[in-house]
């Protein structure tokens, strides 16, 4: 019978089981918040917490254990962040379409991510994205993200005409709490404490217990809350129409840049990159994310692909698919912790959000900010994710703009051929865009 060392190869990359076991728990503790954080995000779209709390742990427990298993990568699998909100609050809360229409969008998505891989056509595409518009795309989501958190925790809260936005009200414990668990959660971050996020909520939830803000829950540990309300309750019919066409795209493109960029990063921390800066069998991770991404749509939940949290296992020593197998088991074991992760309130998750989109904003160093054929589609990205509250319409943008500008300037060279394939999708998001 075959080793776990010698099936994941940890004396040719110098590991141990230890240290991968170590790794895997290091990369869960950092991310376990979005056990809570996906769910409660959609919840927006009248989606049950219960039930979706389940579909995210199942869905990253089994993208996790295909990275592992199949692509023997140190790398976890998660429902994005950012997809989810595209789906929540542009999806289903502007555009008025159904979760379960969303969710056929999703499927849709994940079986061209699948065809695209066998055929390699999303390695010619990530080669034709300029790095501006991958710093671009990273940013804006971030801030978007930040809005979220801050509305969501009430330090934001909406205005009047003419003052769209405002601050909240300074004096309500929950605003208060929020702030408690952003300054908490800054705090450890500076002190490199691992699983800084996961430590922010659970302490902003235990004082809203003791303080009374929030109700205790009438039991810690139970049986997994039930996955019917939402399990293949995808309407792919329906996504299967001119009117989703723009959101089978934005979400195509946003797990599509999402996991290249994660991918490679976490390559680069791994070492795992070759003398080209390529990431060895890069269609392995990809088609898992693509897989991943179908069953998640069949379970009830968003995009799946690699977390750059990861980065922390990794960190900790993690180098094969050891880590991720020891990952997927935990977010298995968190199956029975429901009653508690229920009763986590907004004002404590959301600071989590503002964190994540802090965190995504430290690509912008690296835009020359000189040369504005550049710049400006980077900005358009950024403030039209932000300002129309749409993270589609920004990434459009940004592939729309950039080829423009370049031609203006007489640089049309600078332009692969890819990016004229995106172009072109961008421009029929807009043409089919139901305003």
């Amino acid at each position: 019978m075959i080793s776990l060392s010698t099936f994941f190869k940890l004396e040719q990359l110098g590991s141990t089981i230890r240290q991968e076991i170590l790794a895997g728990l290091t990369t869960f503790v950092t991310m376990a918040y979005i056990i809570v954080v996906n769910p409660k995000i959609l919840e927006a779209a009248g989606m049950p917490f219960g039930a979706s709390m389940v579909a995210t742990i199942v869905s990253a427990s089994f993208g996790t254990l295909l990275m592992g298993l199949y692509a023997n990568r140190p790398f976890a699998i998660a429902p994005y962040m950012g997809e989810n909100a595209f789906i929540a609050f542009t999806v289903v809360k502007v555009m008025g379409y159904s979760w379960e229409t969303a969710l056929g969008a999703i499927f849709i998505s994940g079986i061209v991510f699948a065809i695209l891989t066998l055929l390699k056509v999303r390695s010619w595409l990530a080669d034709a994205i300029p790095e501006s518009l991958k710093i671009g795309l990273t940013v804006g989501i971030g801030l978007f993200l930040s809005f979220i958190g801050l509305n969501e925790t009430g330090i934001v809260r909406l205005g009047v005409e003419g003052a769209p936005v405002h601050v909240g009200n300074f004096h309500q414990t929950t605003v208060l709490l929020a702030i408690l668990g952003f300054l908490l959660i800054g705090f450890l971050l500076i002190r490199r404490v691992n699983g800084a996020i996961l430590i922010g909520i659970l302490t902003v939830t235990v004082i809203g217990f003791v303080s009374g803000v929030t109700p205790l829950p009438d039991r810690w540990v139970s049986m997994p809350p039930d996955l019917s309300p939402i399990f293949l309750k995808l309407d792919i019919v329906g996504a299967l129409s001119w009117g989703l066409f723009s959101v089978i795209l934005t979400i195509f493109v946003m797990a599509f840049l999402d996991t290249l960029g994660t991918l490679i990063a976490l390559g680069v921390r791994a070492n795992l990159l070759d003398e080209k800066g390529n990431l060895p069998d890069i269609e392995k991770p990809m088609m898992t994310d693509a897989v991943s991404t179908v069953v998640a749509s069949l379970l009830g939940t968003t995009t799946t692909g690699a977390y750059i949290e990861s980065a922390t296992g990794i960190a900790a020593g993690g180098k094969t698919g050891l880590t991720a197998v020891v990952v997927a088991l935990l977010f298995l074991m968190a199956l029975f912790l429901a009653p508690f992760l229920s009763a986590v309130p907004s004002f404590a998750y959301g600071p989590s959000l503002i964190i994540v989109g802090a965190m995504m904003i430290a690509p912008i160093t690296r835009l020359k900010f000189d040369d504005y054929s550049e710049v400006l589609p980077v900005f358009s990205i950024v403030v039209m994710m932000s300002f129309t509250y749409n993270i589609g319409i920004g990434m459009t943008a940004g592939f729309l703009l950039y080829p423009l500008f370049k031609i203006l300037g007489g640089r049309v060279s600078e332009v692969k051929p890819g990016l004229w394939v995106l172009a072109a999708l961008s421009l029929m998001f807009y043409v089919f865009y139901p305003y």
